[in-house]
């Protein structure tokens, strides 16, 4: 069958219209997935995700008062609440955490493979859309701790969700249609059935009544209407890009000025001039209440009959530090990015600012009216035959070449070769062949890379990153003569270190962006360039797929004849073996390295990143070279796992393992995977317990015992007996001094979790869950957290 033409564009044009940006953030009752939460019931609380820090804490206020930071070592991308009961998605969106009235946690779901893509709790029922292969479903459960239970049925795809007292609604993606669940079967049927003739972009919802913008960017609003709710005022077309939903009122953003009107509400109360000329960045609303994000200076106002005036006056700013106005993101914005973004991230990632009006709207459903009358034709002025016929000519013509030059530029901007010099490469995991499998083409037999270009692992392709998992995964493809030219010749300046089969360069891109560029040695097609070719695929195809915040990022590559070269994201602070180590950059670093705090807080950084490969990407990864040399620290002292140029894909079963040729670096490799050939994830475990020895004694994993000569020692006969003996205080860095009496239990129980790591065998070693969690109680001891809810046993758990 032909397809016209026509056809195509007009597809292509739907498909665009069909994955572009979302319509603008707008919260409901408790708030959809958002950076400020209202918790009411027993005790009027208000959450927001802290700006301006490295970790991207949950800071609340409640009863006059501010509270310890919840999960203090833990980041967060959006939180949300309801009565009683706070929930936080961790950033990544892997895993969703709820608190009662006392902070007591729960996870109520962790899975990797499908990432929490929005968040709304409405009174005790808290819903969330998950992203799935299909597209975004919702799952719901009922209280704090109820386990869980999918909605509809799998197949049904949401756009959007929101939850407001006894029920939920959302807007289908297939159809924009409005479809409504929950335990007041009544109301939900009579809302849904309300909206039945409606296309909406968005829904939110309140107690007995919802509201949200339709295709044309009217507010509509349905439901109750005993208290005025449903009057919203003024409402003309995309006068308002956010909504937020009480018990009985509404509140919204007009889009020009960002200021907030709100209606409804017992006898008009909600008629207020409190927040007259005060501009915003999101508003969430309580009961009766409502508490927005001021755009000037990210602070929080809260206003409303039930806000709790004996503390702080309608209107007064919370003493809350700022408040992040969206996640911090890795990946591209559909429109702007929130100006001084990057500190307000602390250099991980951006914020992405919501559009002000959708840039396109979801495909309206035909309309039920009758058709138009046709026009009506005067002979006076109609136009000669020849004439119509010129101008339908021309209309044609032009027709088309407009549809052309559309596509060319859809073709440009996607491509980038408008814009010459660069490709995107969409890098995948390669396949598992025999060593003597091979593939046949006209121009000779591919290269190992191009193979594994073309050969794509289902599994990889479900592999979620530390912040989105939809956009697709692409490296840049640079030429040679560009990183010549960023690196000045590779000059021996610019060379910042070596990885596995390759020297590091710093450089400096046309665009101005700062790079770590690795470049392989060249050489004939001999056995060590074979071993140096498929360093370069394994990197390529992990780091185009793993995306977290403890892992370095891979920019680009370039494959050009035998020249094989990966571009990184620039670690402004280097190798953490430099600063342990290296006399140069020790004495550069001592201020900020001689602290058992940022120790502990680096150790973690590394172990969080080991056990995301370990246990959140799909297939697992075992890195098989983990060392200080291979942990990078950014700009703000941030610690990412590096290189992964030895890296394999292990068994989904820790207890499992397979026979391979032993691979890493004296000192740092397993004992059990160099003696017996056997390679397990607590290989990783067993590396990492060195560099925790290293950062404890300040010694490499191999030193001599005195500084002029002395027989080798490794850092493990060093360090083991003594922890084990309980004078850990004599093979402490004396750097860094004895720790002070809120450090002590956190080094010792740092050094206890190291001591585990290095056992002589897999089984007796602790998972990388284990490690994280007790060096999050470390950091936890070092701030002294005595309110903290990490506290707890010590997590030393063997297979």
């Amino acid at each position: 069958m032909t397809i016209p033409f026509s056809a195509v564009i007009a597809a292509t044009l739907l498909f665009l219209t069909a994955v572009s940006t979302p319509p603008p953030s707008a919260h409901a009752l408790g708030g959809s997935a958002a950076t400020v939460a209202v918790v009411y019931g027993s005790a009027t609380t208000i959450c927001t995700i802290t700006a301006q820090q490295p970790i991207q804490q949950i800071q609340c206020w409640r009863n006059g008062q501010l509270l310890p930071p919840i999960l203090p070592t833990t980041s967060f991308d959006a939180v949300s609440g309801g009565r009683d009961t706070l929930c936080g998605v961790r950033s990544g969106g892997f895993s969703l955490l709820c608190w009662n009235t006392t902070f007591t946690p729960k996870r109520i779901y962790n899975d990797a493979a499908a990432t929490l893509t929005s968040l709304a709790i409405g009174d005790t029922q808290i819903c969330a859309l998950r992203n799935v292969a299909a597209g975004n479903n919702a799952i719901c459960w009922r209280g704090n701790g109820v386990a869980s239970a999918p909605i509809l049925n799998g197949g049904s795809q949401f756009r959007v969700i929101s939850s407001g007292v006894g029920f939920s609604c959302g807007v289908m993606e297939s159809n924009n249609r409005v479809v409504c669940w929950g335990d007041d079967g009544n109301v939900s049927v009579s809302i849904q059935s309300e909206f039945a003739n409606s296309s909406m972009v968005n829904i939110q919802v309140g107690e007995r009544f919802a509201c949200g913008m339709n295709n044309s960017g009217f507010i509509v609003c349905n439901g109750n209407n005993d208290n005025g709710q449903l009057n919203v005022p003024s409402n003309t077309p995309y006068e308002y890009r956010g909504l937020a939903l009480g018990a009985n009122h509404g509140c919204a953003i007009r889009r020009l000025n960002r200021t907030v009107v709100c209606w409804g509400g017992r006898n008009g109360e909600f008629s207020s001039n409190i927040t007259d000329d005060i501009s915003f960045e999101s508003i969430v609303a309580g009961l009766n209440f409502t508490c927005g994000l001021v755009t000037s200076n990210f602070s929080v106002i809260c206003w409303g009959p039930g806000w709790p005036n004996q503390y702080y006056a309608s209107g007064i700013e919370l003493p809350l530090q700022r408040t992040l106005p969206g996640p911090c993101v890795d990946t591209p914005c559909q429109c702007n990015v929130y100006p001084d973004s990057r500190t307000l991230c602390s250099g991980n990632g951006h914020i992405c600012r919501p559009c002000d009006i959708p840039t396109s709207i979801p495909p309206i459903s035909p309309p039920s009216l009758p058709p138009p009358p046709p026009p009506i034709i005067r002979p006076s002025s109609s136009p000669s035959r020849g004439l119509r016929r010129g101008l339908l000519v021309f209309a044609i013509v032009g027709s088309v070449g407009g549809f052309a030059g559309i596509c060319t530029l859809i073709y440009c901007l996607w491509t980038g070769v408008c814009f010459g010099k660069k490709k995107i490469h969409n890098s995948v995991q390669p396949t598992i062949t025999g060593s003597n499998g091979a593939q046949q083409s006209n121009s000779g037999p591919p290269s190992r890379s191009s193979t594994l270009r073309r050969n794509g692992s289902l599994l990889m392709r479900r592999q979620r990153s530390g912040t989105s998992s939809k956009h697709a995964d692409r490296a840049e493809e640079f030429l040679f003569s560009d990183l010549v030219a960023a690196t000045n010749g590779f000059s021996l300046e610019n060379k910042i270190g070596a990885g596995s089969f390759g020297v590091v360069y710093k450089g400096k891109l046309i665009d101005g962006r700062e790079v770590a560029i690795k470049r392989s040695e060249t050489g004939p097609r001999t056995r060590k360039f074979q071993e140096k070719e498929s360093a370069f695929d394994s990197e390529l195809a992990f780091l185009s797929r793993l995306h977290h915040k403890h892992l370095v990022r891979l920019i680009g590559y370039c494959e050009e004849r035998d020249e094989r070269l990966l571009v990184y994201e620039y670690m402004k602070n280097g190798a953490l073996y430099d600063h342990l180590h290296d006399k140069n950059n020790v004495e550069k670093s001592s201020s900020v390295m001689n602290s058992w705090k940022i120790r502990i807080k680096i150790s973690l950084d590394a172990a969080r990143g080991i056990e995301y490969l370990h246990n959140y990407a799909v297939p697992p990864i075992i890195h098989r070279d983990i060392k200080s040399s291979n942990i990078l620290l950014d700009a703000n002292w941030i610690a990412r796992v590096s290189d992964f140029g030895l890296s394999l894909m292990g068994p989904e079963n820790n207890r499992d393992y397979r026979p391979t040729k032993a691979a890493g670096t004296v000192g740092y490799i397993d004992p059990e995977y160099y003696g017996l050939n056997v390679l397990t994830a607590k290989s990783d475990v067993y590396g990492l317990g060195i560099v925790l020895l290293e950062l404890l004694t300040g010694k490499r994993a191999i030193f001599k015992t005195r500084e002029n000569g002395g027989a080798p020692i490794s850092v493990v006969d060093y360090a083991v007996p003594a922890i084990m003996a309980g004078e850990l205080v004599k093979i402490l860095d004396p750097r860094v001094g004895p720790p002070e009496v809120n450090e002590s239990e956190a080094v010792e129980l740092v050094a206890y979790t190291a001591m585990h790591c290095v056992h002589l065998e897999g089984k007796d070693r602790p998972s990388m869950s284990d490690i994280v969690a007790n060096l999050e109680r470390a950091l936890a001891l070092c701030d002294d957290s005595h309110g903290s809810i990490s506290s707890g046993p010590i997590s030393i758990v063997s297979d």
